[in-house]
């Protein structure tokens, strides 16, 4: 990826406002926590001061200054004055024992440069001091192991905001590299998809993420563009293809009616089947139209709760006898008394049912038995019409949804090839699916619609 480009991209500038804002909470956190170790480390001196007092003021006795003298001494001689400080001065102000020389020092806790205790140079000394037994008593440590500690943490702090800074960098870097691979993926998904190739999907990890989960919906979007885009052009070809023989059907009626007219002969029969023509064209091209509608969506306005039972019901009610008629059985059964209620179009629904029974009744021959049924799980509902007619090669169950295909058998029959179109196109609208399955022997048309 061009270097500019990823500075300009929108996961490295996420990655990097995300680092920038970690930094800034590190360092307030670093510098809080800084604070309070040096506020202890100073609390901890004054602690260790008074304690080392305390010892040594133990061993004063009243009226008697050796033991605290000789106590002086060996604590003199075991600490450098660099380190830590003992002084005991006589009640005229002369020098009893310690490592330093006199110093003005007021009495309690205080700090004092080393100079003011003679010597050259050195960190500044936290000293105590107070009056024993007219004797005045002087007890310091320097700051030195303190700055010490307090330099480690400041380096240890500051290299850690550096490797914090550079792991930040690099790796929203590399993070946004990736993510910025994979909308690029996107990216050039959609061009090859403007530019006319329509089978082209984007890339899935399967991690689940935001990504895969936008890339997943746009894949649906651009299979259900790609259908469509399809669908028309095989409308196209299809209508150019099916539409030709009516059309030259009613040209050669109409031809034949005027030469019969011209010699006077009744024309009476030719116009009707003119007119029959002329009403299957219409026919055609109001099922196509419906079909858009209904892919388009329009007809969802509509929608309300509707019993997928009181529905078949009715269209078992009214095709029991035509299937009487043509010496074929239709029943209507149930698992239990549940209404199935859905969400949907009543009228397009029936619709859906009408054409499914209709096709079962038009191509299964006499004796075949056709069954409307219903059940429910958890979280569908189940529909079938089922017959043992028979039924629709396997190699041919998918291509009966696609508008104006005929089976060759059926191509003898009356009908124009959109009646299981427009059953799919109301299914998809009712987010239902549809499957084509054998009933051994016959067909079985499976429907699954969600739950309201």
């Amino acid at each position: 990826m061009h270097r500019g480009r990823l500075l300009r991209s929108t996961p490295f500038r996420l990655a990097l406002s995300f680092g920038l804002f970690f930094i800034l909470a590190f360092l307030m956190t670093g510098l809080a926590a800084y604070g309070l170790m040096k506020r202890e480390l100073a609390r901890s001196l004054d602690v260790s001061i008074r304690d080392t007092y305390s010892v040594a003021a133990s061993t004063f006795s009243t009226n008697d200054l050796e033991d605290l003298v000789a106590a002086v001494s060996t604590y003199s001689a075991l600490k450098r004055p660099e380190d830590q400080v003992f002084l005991l001065l006589g009640s005229k102000g002369e020098k009893l024992a310690g490592n330093v020389n006199a110093a003005p020092v007021e009495p309690g806790i205080s700090t004092i440069p080393a100079a003011q205790l003679g010597m050259q140079d050195g960190d500044p000394v936290r000293v105590m001091a107070g009056s024993i037994g007219g004797n005045k008593l002087i007890v310091g440590q320097s700051y030195r192991e303190i700055d010490r500690i307090e330099q480690i943490a400041l380096m240890s702090f500051i290299w850690a905001s550096v490797i914090i800074v550079a792991t930040v960098i690099l790796g929203g870097s590399v993070l946004a590299r990736r993510t910025q691979q994979r909308l690029d993926s996107i990216e050039q998904t959609m061009i090859e998809v403007s530019a006319g190739n329509l089978l082209r999907r984007i890339p899935i990890r399967g991690n689940g993420d935001d990504i895969d989960v936008v890339s997943t919906h746009m894949n649906q979007a651009l299979a259900r563009l790609s259908g469509l885009v399809e669908g028309m052009r095989q409308v196209s070809a299809d209508i150019a293809h099916d539409l030709k023989t009516p059309l030259n059907r009613l040209g050669l009626t109409i031809e034949r009616s005027l030469q019969r007219l011209g010699k006077s002969k009744d024309v009476e029969d030719l116009m009707f089947d003119a007119r029959d023509e002329i009403a299957r064209i219409n026919a055609t091209f109001e099922a196509l139209l419906r079909i858009s509608q209904i892919e388009a969506g329009a007809r969802k306005t509509r929608f309300k709760a509707v019993s997928l039972w009181d529905i078949m019901s009715s269209v078992a009610e009214i095709y029991t006898d035509v299937a009487d008629d043509n010496l074929q059985t239709l029943k209507l059964a149930r698992v239990d008394g549940d209404a199935c209620i859905i969400n949907g179009d009543r009228e397009l629904l029936t619709q859906l049912f009408v054409n499914l029974v209709e096709n079962a009744i038009t191509h299964c021959p006499r004796d075949t038995t056709i069954i409307l049924s219903l059940s429910h799980d958890a979280d569908i509902y189940r529909a079938s019409v089922s017959d043992n007619g028979s039924g629709i090669p396997e190699g041919e169950r998918e291509l009966v949804f696609r508008r104006l295909y005929r089976l060759d058998k059926s191509r003898t029959t009356p009908g124009s090839g959109l009646g299981l179109s427009l059953v799919k196109a109301i299914a998809d609208l009712h987010a239902a699916s549809i499957a084509l399955e054998d009933n051994h022997p016959g067909l079985r048309v499976a429907l699954n619609f969600p739950k309201a």
